[in-house]
């Protein structure tokens, strides 16, 4: 080891030992540390430009957290055999490091700042989701970047009764809950995870479990800085310009008419919008052109901070929402089923001024998503693709593709609805949300609208699921506070708190945490939790109006797959030499026919989207893995015609003799006029030829013994 690398370790509490490392390796970023627990190890950098660009007034963070092939021995795939752009799943993993982290940054530190999180070794059992927090912030904590942490991230899973931080790939595959949550040591700011149907109780006890495994390592990252000598005091900047006169002049002017406003509770959000531009327009005219070009920046900076503080005060002292809402008062919802004709299933759930329109497709195991990363790889069969058009909120932007909120918020509904599939489900199955209205909570208006298309479709889950998105409104000098049940896109944005739950009748499915203030206390959380409980089992009424349970049966254009199980020593006979008995099936039936090699058996899906074809491949199939009985009847097909008889197929691949003396009672001499070639025939085994062990057949067996007269006696 280098002289110059500094480490510090510690335990999980367990005898894992986690160990932290700085001074070795990327020197010339403003921080970088290794994180390693077993052959796991990640390396994490961050930089942040000293200057701010001008007129920012948001913190320009980026995260990224990528896989390196090399990390487990591996190619890439693909054509240029290298690394490309982020799979969904490293997506999501940034995507939980950037909310951890971008809280924690002084409010007035705008310069750019970029976090890259690679993995660089791995044992395939250590989860690096779970350890890419802690790393992205040990590469803080050595640096001179401003910022009110340090933070950790764990993972908290409950495994048979019993709380585990940071369980291993397989110990999580029997988990019945598992959470990643992220806090500073003395809050708690991410929670993301999914469970099967536990309670507000539960899922409050797994919290405070995880924070008190991140205070551990939050000292660990103190001692590490300590070590490495770094100071506590940060990097000085000024990368706000301040015009207090202006913001006293609208402040006086404007605050109140915005608390008018707010107050007021208009429903639509259009409306609400020309109400408060009004108001800025009014001030404007108290300025000449160039002070309000010149004050372009401040005046839009403060006319936010103070329309912010008026709704907010709004909030707590009248008790009532920006829409005239109660507090735990959800918004008017109407929801439909089986709108799309040619989808197999299909619905729309609109919630206020938030509407879903999701569609459900059937699809085979051909159609599973094959994923083919680093750390996770292998096949996903059912996806979730969530979309965002810009007509949505009444905007017009260029369309760029998949953008990473839309795979996080796709990502949130699919966890929650995932826990009531039917574990049999024969299926693939992709569920679509095109988002047409959006006012807040349009990733939990897609569990919504997901629920009831997959129950249009036909497909068994186990109880309908809701989602909500709840809201806090807080004031740390009088201690006020205000939780709110489905939140407006307004409410999220000048709240403190965006809170989804999921869940059945019977417990919650996943959820999804952030938090915006400091001082979330656990009575306050806990208040949440009970009033978003109430909140999903209004939801799931009104969406019983439109359907209560899946449908009997699957739309008649839907596929039809039935699942056979055969011995795994049939597995070549039923797909023959180059695949040409498979294949003459396909042709012959019209199904597609898979067939997967499991264990000591083959595992055959026949899809067909009608029932009598998928009949005739069923009838094929146990045809070619039937054993010859003797003395059973079969319909078999002349392939053949000699002097002797006739060969005749009584079972695919399996040819038997039909003598001619066994083709009728009466003595033949030939079979002209009687059998000919691609007849079919009913047959009786009844034999085998002990030498040849060929198959011996009888046609006479099955007719009746003609009538001897009286005159031959």
């Amino acid at each position: 080891m280098s002289q110059n690398a500094i480490t510090h370790s510690f335990d999980l509490g367990d005898g894992r030992i986690v160990t932290l490392e700085t001074g070795k390796l990327a020197k010339q970023a403003n921080g970088s540390v290794v994180v390693r627990q077993g052959n796991t190890m990640l390396l994490a950098t961050v930089v942040s430009n000293k200057d701010a660009k001008e007129n920012v007034d948001f913190m320009p963070l980026t995260v990224d957290y990528q896989e390196k092939y090399a990390a487990v021995g591996r190619f890439p795939g693909g054509f240029f055999k290298r690394e490309a752009r982020l799979s969904d799943y490293e997506v999501l993993i940034s995507r939980l490091v950037d909310r951890a982290l971008r809280p924690l940054f002084p409010d007035d530190y705008h310069a750019d700042t970029q976090v890259l999180i690679n993995l660089i070794s791995s044992d395939k059992e250590t989860m690096p989701d779970s350890l890419a927090g802690l790393a992205a912030s040990a590469a803080i904590a050595v640096s001179d970047i401003p910022f009110n942490g340090p933070i950790s991230e764990v993972r908290v899973a409950r495994i048979n009764g019993k709380f585990v931080i940071n369980p291993t790939r397989t110990e999580l595959e029997t988990a019945d809950l598992e959470i990643l949550v992220a806090a500073s040591e003395k809050d708690v700011n991410m929670v993301e995870g999914e469970m099967k149907e536990c309670s507000e109780a539960d899922m409050l006890a797994a919290i405070k479990v995880a924070h008190e495994a991140i205070k551990v390592q939050i000292k660990a990252q103190l001692e590490l800085a300590k070590k490495a000598g770094v100071s506590p005091t940060k990097r000085t900047y000024n990368h706000e310009t301040s015009d207090l006169d202006l913001k006293a002049a609208i402040e006086k002017a404007c605050f109140d008419k915005m608390y008018a406003v707010a107050k007021a509770g208009h429903a639509n959000k259009s409306k609400r919008k020309e109400l408060f531009e009004a108001i800025r327009t009014e001030f404007k005219t108290t300025m000449t052109e160039e002070q309000i070009k010149e004050k372009a920046f401040l005046l839009n900076k403060y006319f936010h901070d103070i329309e912010k503080e008026a709704v907010r005060q709004s909030v707590l002292t009248e008790r009532t929402r920006l829409d005239s809402r109660k507090l735990n008062q959800i918004r008017p919802i109407w929801c439909e089923v089986d709108y799309l004709p040619s989808a197999h299933g299909s619905s729309v759930f609109t919630r206020g001024e938030t509407q879903s329109l999701t569609s459900v497709t059937l699809g085979t195991k051909l159609d599973e998503q094959i994923i083919d990363g680093a750390f996770i790889n292998g096949k996903n069969k059912f996806l979730l693709h969530y979309n965002f058009p810009p007509f949505s909120t009444g905007e017009v932007k260029p369309m760029r593709g998949t953008g990473r909120r839309e795979v996080g918020h796709g990502n949130l509904a699919m966890r929650g609805l995932k826990q009531v599939l039917p574990a049999d489900i024969p299926y693939s199955v992709r569920v679509v949300s095109d988002i047409l209205e959006s006012n807040g909570s349009s990733s939990m208006a897609t569990v919504c609208a997901g629920t009831l298309a997959l129950m249009d479709a036909g497909v068994k889950i186990s109880k309908p699921v809701a989602g909500i998105a709840m809201g806090l409104i807080s004031d740390s000098k009088t201690k006020k506070y205000a939780v709110l049940s489905d939140i407006l896109g307004d409410e999220d944005h000048l709240g403190d708190m965006d809170f989804k739950v999921v869940g059945t009748k019977d417990g919650i499915t996943a959820c999804q945490m952030d938090i915006k203030v400091d001082g979330l206390s656990y009575q306050v959380l806990e208040e949440a939790m009970a009033q978003a409980k109430e909140g999903r089992m209004h939801i799931l009424g009104e969406m019983a109006k439109a359907i209560t349970a899946p449908r009997e049966d699957y739309k008649p254009h839907a596929p039809r797959i039935v699942k056979m199980v055969i011995p795994k020593e049939f597995i070549g006979a039923i797909i023959g030499p180059g695949g040409k008995i498979i294949q003459e099936m396909q042709r012959e039936t019209g199904c597609t026919i898979m067939i997967e090699e499991v264990g000591e058996t083959g595992v055959i899906d026949i899809a067909a989207t009608d029932k009598s074809s998928i009949d005739k491949a069923v009838a094929k199939i146990k045809g070619i893995t039937a054993t010859p009985e003797v003395g059973e009847v079969y319909e078999g097909k002349v392939k053949t015609i000699v002097a002797f008889g006739a060969f005749v197929e009584f079972l695919p691949g399996k040819d038997g003799l039909l003598h001619i003396s066994e083709v009728d009672h009466r003595r033949l001499e030939t079979l002209e006029g009687v059998l000919k070639q691609g007849d079919m025939v009913k047959v009786k085994l009844i034999g085998t030829d002990p030498k040849t062990g060929k198959f011996k057949l009888s046609r006479k067996a099955l007719m009746p013994k003609p009538e001897v007269s009286e005159s031959n006696n």
